[in-house]
């Protein structure tokens, strides 16, 4: 225990947890006594205090107080809390006193007759209770005190049943609240920094250097750092705003093992053997306000394969283990799914698995009651804490390790974890990392491997006299090496995209055995009949005046020509415009005739072009202000009129739905507090999802609606808001409908998920959170929050896709890790794909490119250099116009194509961007013979072309050894730089000069001489990149 000036008992925090221990007893007892076994009343009893480890009364203690009491008595019943101690503990627990439940403290003196009937009046507690009293049966306690209580209590033991209550308490402490957890943050943030930071490079070192260091005393260097102040410094930020290194302290370790002997077992100790190569195993566990981490690794020095492959299936495991341990899963599930890997993927080493994969941590190191093995069906829950820990023990070394000592290794990961209830646990330890990367190390030179390969062919670059080919040093980590291409997949992603290529020609021949296509790549424009009038009565009364009148009603202009009125439609006038000459205003209007000009609107057809036409008109006036509102309202009625025509044209394809079928007999399924986009009257209004026999219907508080019908949707997607600031269900339609005054074909429904739309108080004022400890447990909040969102509109999704007719569609998911950045509109934004789309359903405009339209992708601006790419989607009907995905990074080239070919979409690519209208138009004209002269071959023609011409170049670099040895002495003797030498180059100079050859005659000369010597030209060289 403390100092008393030290001991602080936090009362709220006793109180809650002694409520959340009854409550676990008390719906046991509802449930039929299973976990608590009946237990009328629990009896927890500290001797004298010792060092001989954590027992489940201590971390009972601790849960409760804080603190450590030794030589006390606690016996609980569902009414009243009995202590006995001395008098100095009972001064610290008098505060306790006035809670949710009676406490009544005993104090132990030097009467013994007094302290005699304090037992004797709990024995009586214990009777009246009940007949049977929980107690720790396994527990070991010494001491006067203990021993006194052992015999008063065996005075009733014919009166009273001893059940073991071990397990119920381990299953209370088994769930933590946000205080244990950020202890268990912190131990575990500093675990990781002494593995990375300290032991690490001590190791690193001691192998390098060649040092004789011995197992302990590296555990030593480790060990005494916790009490270096400065130590904590550079990480202090990391921790919390309290954290004091006073209260950490060492549970396990630290242990260093190496040399062949190696127990994976906690609680062993480093040995006084010296450091050596080979597999290392380090592990150590930290104790911070009682709660406890463990973590351990494997490093590999100049490991062999079959290290290599062990490790590799051992990282695979822990993975797994980690990622399936969630709320739910029982503990024989976790490990039957470890032991399942390993049969499924190196059943030879079954054998050498551990029995255990860990076990709960909190106060106490290894909770025994939640072991993770074959044999215990405990169910994992939401705030558990484990020590993951997997491994192999005693592997025999086979014949290709460099450490010829052990006959025997051993592998291990350890890492701390919290469960959570639909995403993998979350890893406290995940700053160490373990990926083969990071733990292998190699401090041999690869000589056998460069000298096994003597006939290996060397490029040699023109400009460079003589090739070193001793300088080859090997890195120390494995990640530090550059990897090479996988020769082998690439080769087999061509082949396939030359099927499909084949295949989409095939099918391009059958689909256009008898299409015409369009003139000129474009639907032919058809002539139009305007009529303004059916009779004389329909004319405006002004034009008995006989002057120009501008009917809106009718789309008309009225013309006087020869003493006659001449009604003109708005069509067939090209513009009107007005100039002013002396006293007279000179009104002109031009019409439409054949011949005019090239632009879109001057293309119009006639019924007969040879006719003849009027092309414009003039009329004089001396009323310029007339002349001037005639122009103007010639001109709004062009406009208006245009715009109706554009907003007709627009709402062609905006097909009127069916009548809704609303539930009647119950009440329809419903996700409330949604938003939705597009926003309704363009104000973001929550609102709620109803499901019906047909469709869904969107209503928010305004009573403003908007309904979709089964029929009418394409794709049905859900994306949680993971990486995302908002979780939604996004609806894709096969036609366009209205929402508002604006037509799409995209509805989604969604929610933030950020901490803004959460009340933490529930009194409508949010508190402001600085410290380190509630942004933890903020984060533990949120993260909670953003897996019921997910979960909560993932379950609504399933439910549209059950309520509709069957296949109709199905919910489809983004798959983020096959994702891009690229640009389909004009923000750079990230795509990812599904089973049925590419879609981007977080910024508007949305993209949802349906995979199963495309018929061909192709990549512009793939060219060295370049940071970025396009990627341009040709659909199968040639009439759409194709969708671009601009300014994608490079770095993602090959997944794209790794992407593409998974889904067989043949692609190509080439270094320059197309110009798709005009191709477009070119295969809209004749499909048929566009598919008879190649089809899309012309696309992936050029870079093949460049390809086989980068080969052929590349081939005039291969030379023998023995050319590049003769070449390596000659440059050696040439580049002596004496006297001699300089002068035989003047003279040289000085003969070229005298003899009068000119520049082409010295050129081509030069030619020869490369040549005869087998050598290139420089201007090739450079044209040449050398074979990797």
């Amino acid at each position: 225990m403390a100092d008393d000036s030290a001991v602080k008992i936090d009362r709220n925090v006793f109180h809650e947890r002694l409520s959340q221990l009854i409550a676990s007893w008390k719906a046991d007892k509802r449930a039929g006594d299973a976990a608590w076994g009946g237990a009328n009343s629990i009896v927890i009893i500290l001797g004298k205090a010792d060092d001989g480890g954590y027992q489940k009364a201590n971390a009972l203690h601790f849960w409760l107080l804080g603190y450590e009491f030794p030589t006390t008595l606690m016996v609980l019943t569902l009414d009243t809390l009995f202590i006995i101690t001395t008098a100095k503990k009972a001064k610290h627990l008098e505060s306790l006193k006035g809670g949710k439940h009676p406490i009544e403290i005993l104090v132990r003196g030097k009467d013994s007759e007094q302290n005699a009937k304090q037992f004797f009046q709990c024995t009586d507690v214990i009777k009246s209770a009940g007949k049977k009293v929980g107690v720790l049966a396994k527990q070991v306690v010494t001491g006067p005190f203990a021993d006194e209580w052992i015999a008063a209590l065996g005075e009733i033991s014919k009166e009273v049943e001893e059940i073991d209550i071990t397990t119920a308490l381990s299953a209370v402490l088994a769930t933590k609240d946000p205080q244990e957890l950020l202890a268990i943050r912190d131990a575990s943030r500093v675990c990781t920094v002494l593995m990375t930071q300290v032991f690490v490079e001590e190791m690193s070192e001691i192998l390098d250097a060649e040092k004789k260091v011995s197992h302990r005393k590296l555990s030593e260097i480790v060990d005494h750092k916790i009490d270096d102040k400065k130590f904590f410094a550079s990480f202090k930020q990391k921790l919390s705003p309290d954290f004091s290194p006073e209260r950490l302290d060492w549970n396990y370790g630290p242990v260093v093992q190496s040399g062949g002997i190696y127990d994976l077992r906690i609680g062993v100790e480093s040995n006084d053997s010296n450091l050596t190569p080979g597999i290392i195993i380090a592990g150590m566990g930290l104790r911070y306000n009682s709660y406890c981490s463990l973590l351990a690794r494997t490093y590999l020095v100049d490991p062999s394969k079959s290290q290599e492959s062990a490790y590799k299936l051992l990282q695979s495991i822990h993975e797994t283990i980690i990622a399936e341990a969630k709320d739910g899963v029982t503990a024989k599930e976790l490990y039957n799914k470890a032991l399942g890997t390993v049969r499924s993927k190196k059943p030879d080493l079954e054998k050498y698995f551990v029995k255990n994969i860990g076990a709960g941590i909190g106060i106490e190191t290894r909770d025994a009651a939640f072991v993770l093995n074959g044999k215990s069906s405990r169910v994992l829950k939401d705030g558990m804490t484990f020590s993951i820990s997997t491994g192999f023990n005693d592997i025999p070394n086979s014949d290709d390790n460099n450490d010829k000592k052990a006959a025997t290794f051993s592998l291990i990961l350890t890492d701390t974890v919290r469960i959570n209830t639909n995403e993998k646990a979350a890893v406290f330890t995940r700053s160490a990392a373990y990926d083969i990367e990071a733990v292998s190390f190699f401090f041999q030179d690869d000589k056998p491997e460069a000298e096994s390969s003597p006939k290996a062919k060397v490029k040699k670059d023109s400009k460079i006299g003589a090739v070193a080919t001793s300088n080859i040093k090997s890195s120390r980590l494995r990640a530090e090496r550059s990897t090479q291409a996988d020769g082998e997949a690439e080769q087999r992603r061509k082949e396939h995209q030359k099927e499909l290529a084949q295949r989409r020609q095939q099918q391009g021949l059958e689909n256009h055995k008898s299409s015409t296509g369009d003139q000129n790549g474009v639907t032919e424009k058809k002539f139009k009949r305007f009529e303004s009038y059916k009779r004389d009565a329909q004319l405006p009364s002004q034009v008995k005046d006989l002057v120009v009148v501008v009917d809106e009603k009718s789309n008309t202009i009225i013309l006087p020509i020869m003493g006659r009125a001449v009604p003109f439609h708005i069509h067939t006038i090209k513009n009107a415009s007005v100039n002013i000459e002396g006293e007279y205003a000179f009104l002109r209007i031009n019409f439409l005739s054949p011949g005019q000009g090239v632009g879109r609107k001057d293309d119009q057809p006639f019924e007969d072009p040879s006719a003849h036409f009027v092309r414009s008109l003039t009329f004089r006036s001396e009323d310029r202000d007339r002349m001037h509102k005639v122009v103007e309202k010639i001109t709004d009625l062009r406009k208006s009129l245009t715009k109706r025509e554009q907003e007709k044209k627009e709402l062609e394809d905006v097909v009127e739905q069916e009548k809704l079928i609303e539930i009647r007999n119950r009440k329809p399924t419903r996700l409330e507090t949604v938003f939705v986009r597009p926003a309704l009257d363009g104000k973001r209004v929550a609102g709620e999802v109803e499901i019906h026999s047909n469709g869904l219907r969107y209503r928010d508080h305004r009573a403003n609606i908007i309904e979709v019908l089964f029929a009418n949707i394409k794709h049905l997607i859900f994306q949680p808001c993971t990486h995302e600031l908002i979780v939604l269900i996004h609806v894709h339609l096969k036609n366009p409908i209205m929402v508002g005054k604006k037509k799409t074909k995209d509805v989604q429904f969604y929610r933030e998920a950020t901490d803004m739309q959460f009340d933490e108080t529930g009194k409508g004022k949010r508190r402001h959170r600085l410290h380190d400890d509630e942004e933890f447990e903020m984060e533990q909040e949120e993260r909670r929050r953003r897996a019921l969102l997910d979960k909560e509109f993932k379950s609504f999704a399933e439910k549209i896709q059950n309520a509709a007719p069957q296949d109709l569609f199905s919910v489809d998911i983004p798959v983020r890790e096959l994702g891009f950045n690229g640009v389909p509109f004009r923000s750079n934004v990230y795509m990812q794909p599904t089973t049925d789309c590419l879609v981007q359903l977080i910024e508007p405009p949305f993209t949802v490119i349906t995979l199963d339209e495309i018929e061909i992708a192709h990549l512009e601006r793939v060219q060295y250099g370049l940071k970025n790419f396009d990627m341009v989607f040709v659909f199968k009907d040639f009439h759409r116009a194709p969708a671009h995905v601009n300014t994608i990074p490079v770095e993602s080239l090959e997944n794209v194509k790794d992407w593409l070919d998974s889904i067989d979409i043949p692609y190509s690519e080439g270094p320059l961007n197309l110009n798709w209208s005009s191709i477009m138009k070119t295969v809209l004209a004749d499909p048929r013979g566009f598919f008879e002269e190649g089809g899309w071959s012309f696309l992936a023609s050029g870079s093949d072309d460049e390809e086989d011409s980068e080969e052929e170049d590349e081939s005039a670099f291969e030379v023998s050894a023995s050319e590049l040895d003769a070449a390596s002495e000659s440059s050696e003797e040439d580049s002596e730089f004496d006297d001699d030498a300089s002068a035989d180059a003047s003279d040289d100079a000085s003969i070229d000069e005298e003899s009068g050859e000119d520049w082409d005659e010295l050129e081509e000369k030069a030619k020869r001489k490369d040549k005869a010597n087998g050598m290139g030209s420089d201007d090739e060289g450079r044209g040449k990149k050398r074979k990797r």
